[in-house]
């Protein structure tokens, strides 16, 4: 059967081009996930009323091929994920929750400091869960990815398993080109295994309930080891020439990286539970971190160091502490949201067509850049830098 869902994936990629022809074939791809569901225990009924007359978005494809944690330079990733506005934001959400996070805490032994990073980072505190029905997007990876196929595939499955117990409205599936839904943006399958009641209404609704979401985030991080009272890490100084091994995988304890002259970065001596790994994201010459035990299960969410780092700084900037201290390795600094709205407010002023003034760089903004870029006699790279914005002051 995988061989034959395999077969016709391909076929349809081939074949993506001309709408008619993808169309054909994505409903001939349909049909073998139908038999794949059908063996999952999904009942033909709910197979067919949530697909019936469902048509491919290409754009999900384009989208897994521009994944953010993997494309944009980390430091640009962190300034919009730990900008003053997530800080202040996440702050309100911490007393407005109060109550909520506080049985949450009791409940899985998670922070709620970390839980609520992991909401601002993934959904904007509810504010972009994401728009796609999540049968489509699912869908069309599971036909005319080219690659990660049995991944969209039992996603899909787990959809309609989800749908076929009436856990949540069909209509409230909607979230990211890869399935991720509701305010901590579960994918299904993880939706299946570690989604729970926090409200007490004895339904798992991560899209409408805002308890539910939070205490499942709390079990996810406890499921993945969360140490409690454990911190996930800090930033350090390494010494000049430094040659060692680095890596979040490659833990030591900590009396192996003060042998090599490794400090806090305020010059203290190193302190934790555990071994810990030598994180240097942007290579030697920018900021680097001992991670322990937590910053792995926060890596486990989504499986990208820059990911993970936004949650365990966004963490650390909800309990006051500050951000981090080493420069990064660019001469072009990164803007947070309130700049880059700025930034878009100056490229409209100049007659360029960026849409609505909301932070979110697009095509229409990286284009107006790049323009930019060219007359300023800068390469052309379209990205929302300082210099582009000083340039435009």
């Amino acid at each position: 059967m995988r061989r034959t869902i395999r077969i016709a994936c391909a076929l349809a990629a081939a074949l993506a081009g001309t709408p008619a022809l993808a169309q054909a074939d994505f409903s001939s791809c349909l049909s073998g996930l139908r038999s794949a569901a059908l063996s999952k225990g999904v009942s033909a009924s709910t197979f067919d009323r949530a697909t019936r007359g469902l048509e491919p978005d290409m754009t999900v494809i384009e989208r897994m091929n521009n994944q953010p944690e993997f494309k944009t330079p980390i430091w640009d990733y962190l300034a919009t994920l730990n900008d003053e506005e997530k800080v202040a934001e996440g702050q309100q959400m911490l007393r407005r929750y109060a109550s909520v996070l506080a049985a949450a805490e009791a409940r899985f032994g998670v922070d709620r400091h970390t839980i609520v990073a992991v909401w601002g980072v993934e959904s904007d505190y509810g504010k972009a869960g994401g728009s796609m029905p999540l049968v489509q997007a699912l869908a069309t990876g599971a036909c005319f990815a080219p690659r990660r196929q049995s991944f969209f595939r039992d996603e899909l499955v787990s959809t309609l398993r989800i749908i076929e117990r009436g856990d949540l409205n069909p209509a409230d599936l909607k979230g990211s080109w890869a399935g991720a839904f509701g305010h901590t943006q579960f994918i299904p399958s993880t939706y299946l295994r570690l989604a729970v009641d926090g409200d007490g209404d004895g339904r798992r609704d991560l899209v409408n309930s805002v308890s539910d979401a939070l205490h499942s985030t709390a079990n996810f991080m406890a499921k993945a080891g969360w140490q409690t009272g454990n911190t996930w890490g800090y930033e350090v100084r390494v010494p000049d020439g430094y040659s060692g091994p680095s890596g979040r995988t490659k833990k030591h304890p900590l009396s192996f990286w003060a042998a090599r002259g490794i400090k806090k970065v305020n010059g203290g001596s190193l302190n934790g539970a555990g071994n810990a790994g030598l994180l240097m994201p942007a290579g030697r010459d920018g900021p680097a971190f001992l991670v322990f035990k937590n910053y792995d299960c926060a890596y486990s969410y989504n499986g990208a160091d820059s990911y993970a780092l936004a949650i365990s700084m966004l963490s650390d900037r909800l309990k006051g502490r500050p951000g981090i201290q080493t420069a990064w390795p660019t001469d072009d600094p990164p803007l947070s949201r309130a700049e880059r709205r700025l930034l878009q407010q100056k490229l409209t002023a100049r007659g360029y067509d960026v849409g609505e003034p909301d932070g979110r760089v697009g095509q229409k903004t990286r284009d107006a850049i790049k323009e930019i870029e060219r007359q300023l006699g800068m390469k052309p790279t379209g990205r929302p830098g300082g210099r582009v914005l000083q340039a435009l002051r």
